[in-house]
């Protein structure tokens, strides 16, 4: 009977070890596990901040595109090949088809401010000549992104036609997603 009372004292010694081992297993993984997951939660932090950073860096870009785009640029209308100059005539004749440029240029809205000289309102066929505000494609809502432009139209004072240009900023909405 001494022998038997002696064997479970050790096999339940040995349980006990063996539990001790078991729940210290558990522990270390679920510690590493933990670790684990708080380094790629730091590691990608940085993902969403380069992707934002890059959406911008795009847009940005696609707004001196558009400016530069034959639907958009002077060209050698007025004299020698501007950057950054806008036809407005060629403007107008947009706005009035750009539901076949709606999803050419994936973005959500166009507009043209006119800086200087002052003016107000928005643009129409009646005030073409001298308004602030030419919407291009209707914007909604979205992040917008501009550029400086020079706002160039042919001009006739009756006897002839002459060239006029006027300091603007083309403004191009984006959905941020």
């Amino acid at each position: 009977m001494v022998n038997k009372g002696v064997n479970n004292r050790g096999n339940k010694k040995g349980q006990v070890k063996v539990q001790q081992m078991a729940f210290m297993i558990l522990g270390l993984t679920l510690f590493f596990v933990l670790v684990g997951l708080f380094a790629l939660s730091f590691v990608f932090s940085g993902i969403k901040d380069s992707k934002n950073l890059l959406d911008e860096q795009q847009a940005t870009l696609l707004v001196q595109k558009l400016a530069n785009s034959p639907e958009f640029t002077c060209g050698t209308a007025f004299g020698t090949e501007k950057t950054n100059c806008v036809d407005l005539d060629k403007v107008w004749a947009l706005k009035n088809k750009i539901k076949d440029y709606s999803q050419f240029w994936d973005i959500d809205g166009i507009e043209i401010l006119k800086i200087y000289p002052d003016s107000t309102g928005e643009c129409t066929r009646g005030n073409f000549l001298n308004c602030e505000t030419l919407t291009v494609m209707d914007s909604g809502s979205g992040v917008g992104k501009s550029t400086f432009v020079s706002l160039c139209r042919k001009e006739s004072d009756g006897n002839k036609v002459f060239n006029k240009c006027e300091i603007g900023e083309l403004i191009v909405r984006f959905s941020n997603e």
